[in-house]
């Protein structure tokens, strides 16, 4: 787990820096969920969730408006004494300056944002959970079709690219091309994105590189998308057996969670980005509880109740 720059934090949030000297960029932040430092500002500090981002709200603040200097500094010291990774206000909420003073005597960045805390503290656990979650590379194309997460696999050359533009042409949006980050964000969802040195590229061959975002538009383009389904396209084998029906799914698996994933042969004369249209309706249909396949089995089933009788 690489951690997360507070310097990120601070850009993605659009937050006030009331310490400016402090090395912000060289602080990592290792964990995505928060705390709320109640119990700490009252001197408890047993359990202590220090390695996590300090949210401190309007609670905290008035009960520290509350307390005499002397007090104050005992506990600011002994509070950042643990090191935390920064200390966020919420609501343009400021600290005193005893805090700003031992907060600059200890290294820890504090912040401020203008949300309220709620907003804020559930909106940066779910950022702070994508950024941290495990994360693979690997070799596809990833694009939105119909609100359907489509990552394409294949041999380098086998047309994944030429697929991608032509979806991008009827209205699709492209994700990645070639390189796919892909990250556990939970159990059952995964997330891709495109790595920064190659966002909204497209590599053709004989063409080269194409800026999609510039030629098409900022509507075909999408920074994230979750994985829906994985499409692999091959070259088409004479000799193997393809699924016709889809009475059954088949699966591959990324960092442990199971994906939808579709076999495509490759012939010439098949229009490829109608085949990924068509597969991403279909998973949709059958996520809302139709199955085409099925209603074809049980028609055929019925056919031959009749033919019996």
């Amino acid at each position: 787990m690489a951690g997360v720059k507070v310097s990120d934090i601070i850009d993605n949030y659009h937050l006030k820096n009331l310490t400016p000297e402090i090395a912000v960029g060289d602080i990592k932040v290792m964990h995505p969920d928060i705390n709320r430092p109640a119990l700490q500002l009252t001197g408890y500090f047993d359990h202590f969730d220090s390695e996590r981002i300090q949210i401190i709200g309007f609670v905290e603040y008035t009960y520290l408006e509350g307390i005499d200097d002397e007090r104050k500094r005992e506990l600011y010291d002994q509070f950042f004494a643990f090191k935390v990774p920064c200390v966020i206000f919420c609501r343009s909420l400021e600290p005193d300056a005893l805090m700003l003073e031992s907060a600059n005597k200890h290294n820890v960045p504090i912040l401020v944002a203008t949300q309220s805390t709620s907003s804020f503290t559930a909106e940066i656990i779910r950022w702070m959970n994508v950024q941290l979650a495990p994360c693979i590379t690997i070799h596809g194309v990833l694009v939105d079709v119909y609100g359907e997460g489509v990552l394409i696999m294949g041999e380098s050359g086998i047309g994944k690219s030429e697929a991608a533009l032509e979806l991008i042409k009827r209205g699709h949006r492209l994700v990645t091309d070639d390189v796919v980050e892909i990250r556990k964000v939970s159990d059952v969802n995964l997330v891709g994105t495109a790595p920064d040195i190659t966002r909204h590229f497209i590599e053709l061959r004989g063409i080269g590189i194409i800026d999609v975002k510039t030629l098409f538009g900022v509507e075909s383009v999408k920074e994230t998308q979750s994985i829906n389904m994985v499409i692999k396209l091959e070259e088409w084998d004479k000799d193997k057996e393809y699924d016709r029906l889809g009475l059954e799914e088949q699966y591959t698996e990324f960092l442990g969670n199971k994906v939808v994933c579709h076999s495509i042969p490759i012939r010439p004369g098949r229009n490829l980005a109608i085949i990924v249209e068509s597969a991403a309706v279909n998973h949709r249909q059958k996520n809302m509880g139709y199955n085409a396949a099925k209603e074809l089995y049980n028609r055929v089933q019925r056919n031959l109740t009749k033919s019996d009788d």
